[in-house]
């Protein structure tokens, strides 16, 4: 049962920085106690691991299990010690705002791209209501139990990269999966070490990298590498809401698409990632102009 220790800088807000590898309010791979504490299960190169993090001045981080020490050594970097938000300028008054309320906030890095590639490739063409229930089933189904603790709070570790090759495609299609998603994630798992590699990589070609797997575009890899690489550019194109939101908060328009938000981002070049999420923090929003979309339950076909 390792432990360590990091000093964030101040003020460092540790919840919402994390809060970003919570795919949904009951994911069995993450958990934010009201006292802020959060755990975090997870699987690294050397096994399975369950993280806790206390805030405080001083963040306690306590890890069990095989991959525990594997985590420790790589906790600042996860917090987002690697991240530079005092490189980011901003240019329009609601995001100086953002940015002065949610200083704390910074991007992190958990070295990990399956972990989030997964995740993300399931979460496309489908409610993220769906996405959330379907990995809940893969990792309650094929997963295993957190280690320490993290068991007793049912917490579960994705399976590792030959369990996700080879699971039937009924047990996909019994977890909401379609198959273009499944095939997508079962090349992505089938090539994992040239995955992970992606994890080392500058920003082009680890967007270049993930996007060689035929499943995986520009907004699946983009949404990965935000969470592995902590990378401030990687801005994600192809969102059926964001250009919406971006052009709304910051053009005061609506029904913008890709080439009007990357027009209206163009400022934050190098940093439109950071600027987007910036935005999302704001609450703002246009108003809804269709009906939600329907949860579309393909285990009952």
């Amino acid at each position: 049962m390792p432990d360590r220790t990091w000093t964030p800088p101040e003020p460092y807000d540790l919840r919402r920085s994390l809060l970003v590898l919570r795919r949904g309010p009951y994911d069995p791979a993450f958990r934010a106690e009201r006292d802020g504490t959060v755990w975090r299960a997870t699987r690294t190169p050397f096994g399975p691991a369950t993280l806790r993090l206390v805030p405080g001045p001083r963040v306690g981080a306590t890890a069990w299990g095989p991959g525990a020490d594997w985590l420790l050594s790589r906790l600042p970097a996860l917090l987002g010690a690697e991240d530079e938000p005092d490189a980011f300028v901003a240019h329009h008054r609601l995001v100086a705002a953002a940015l002065r309320r949610h200083r704390g906030v910074r991007l992190i890095r958990t070295g990990l791209v399956l972990e989030s590639l997964i995740p993300s490739v399931l979460e496309q063409r489908v409610t993220t209501e769906d996405a959330y229930r379907s990995w809940r089933r893969l990792l309650k189904w094929f997963g295993e139990p957190a280690p320490g603790p993290g068991a007793g709070l049912g917490m579960y570790v994705m399976p590792d990269p030959r369990t996700f090759a080879r699971i039937p495609s009924w047990d996909w299609h019994r977890a909401g999966v379609d198959g273009k998603r499944s095939a997508a994630v079962v090349r992505a798992v089938r090539a994992a070490r040239r995955m992970e590699e992606a994890a080392t990589m500058e920003l082009p070609a680890a967007m270049a990298r993930l996007q060689a797997i035929p499943g995986i575009g520009p907004w699946t890899a983009a949404e990965a590498l935000q969470r592995a690489i902590g990378a401030p550019d990687a801005i994600t194109v192809g969102d059926l809401h964001l250009p919406r939101i971006i052009g709304f908060a910051l053009g005061g328009e609506d029904g913008a698409d890709d080439a009007r938000m990357l027009e209206l981002l163009a400022p934050y070049t190098g940093q439109r990632h950071r600027a987007a999420r910036l935005v999302l923090l704001t609450g703002i929003a246009p108003a809804r102009r269709a009906p939600r979309q329907r949860h579309a339950n393909i285990a009952r076909l």
